[in-house]
């Protein structure tokens, strides 16, 4: 049975701000009740209270003085409690967000079929005589989500951004830890250059005020800058290997 009301998690700042502010009233009050008391006895005659203070008066202080020792005592139990649930609804909640970043992430492509997929692609763009695009993000956690579980968190909520901005017929593609490769089938130069700038400002979206990460687009076109699949594949490679 619960003797004072109960806090709820929502107004927990609210009530830890508000028992602070009355356990500084109550030490005042209860300081100030004390020295009165004791102003009669200390100075006799000179004190400002020449009766002095009755059995009534000295009874009811310390039973003022239990009852708010009582009250601060119960309030910061429940307080404590509250604060101890939330820290724990966090953890699990970091777990959650964790293992779906995870199951997220593993069910990206990797090298492999990222190189199959580009042949494939290639071999028809040159017999359609249409262009082909690659466009290579580097993801860079920054140091503070750099390690630990809010590493795999940010990567997967990037990869989210990637993929919801791609069209029906790209394909995205997890080359390394960091490291993303999306194939863009017709797509020339100056179409991928558009999408590049539209995937930077939704993965600087995502990276939200505290700037989880930051993002590096590159732009490999066919037949702008390469001839061959095997120079796209070098080009990717080539950035693996710098994130290795």
């Amino acid at each position: 049975m619960e003797v004072f009301d109960e806090v709820s998690q929502h107004t927990l700042e609210r009530r830890d701000q508000q028992l602070s502010i009355l356990a500084l009233i109550m030490v005042i009050i209860l300081g100030g009740g004390m020295a009165l008391l004791m102003y009669p006895t200390v100075f006799g005659k000179a004190a400002v209270i020449p009766v002095a203070p009755s059995q009534t008066l000295f009874f009811g202080f310390c039973a003022l003085c239990i009852l708010m020792v009582v009250y601060l005592v119960n309030r910061m139990v429940v307080v404590q409690r509250l604060r101890a649930s939330l820290t724990k609804e966090r953890e699990q909640l970091a777990q959650v967000q964790q293992q779906s970043s995870t199951e997220l992430l593993g069910t990206l492509l990797g090298f492999s079929h990222f190189q199959d997929r580009l042949t494939m692609d290639f071999r028809r763009a040159t017999q359609t005589n249409e262009p082909l695009s690659l466009l290579l993000v580097r993801v860079n956690p920054s140091e503070i989500f750099a390690q630990g579980p809010q590493s795999q968190v940010a990567l997967a909520d990037a990869a989210k951004v990637l993929s919801r901005k791609l069209r029906l017929e790209d394909s995205l593609y997890r080359l390394s830890d960091d490291v993303f490769g999306i194939v863009l089938p017709g797509a020339t130069d100056e179409l991928a250059r558009q999408s590049a700038n539209r995937l930077s400002e939704g993965l600087a979206d995502a990276s939200g005020a505290s700037n989880r990460y930051t993002a590096d687009i590159q732009v490999v076109s066919y037949p702008d800058h390469v001839k061959s699949a095997s120079e796209m594949e070098r080009r990717a490679a080539a950035l693996v290997a710098e994130d290795q």
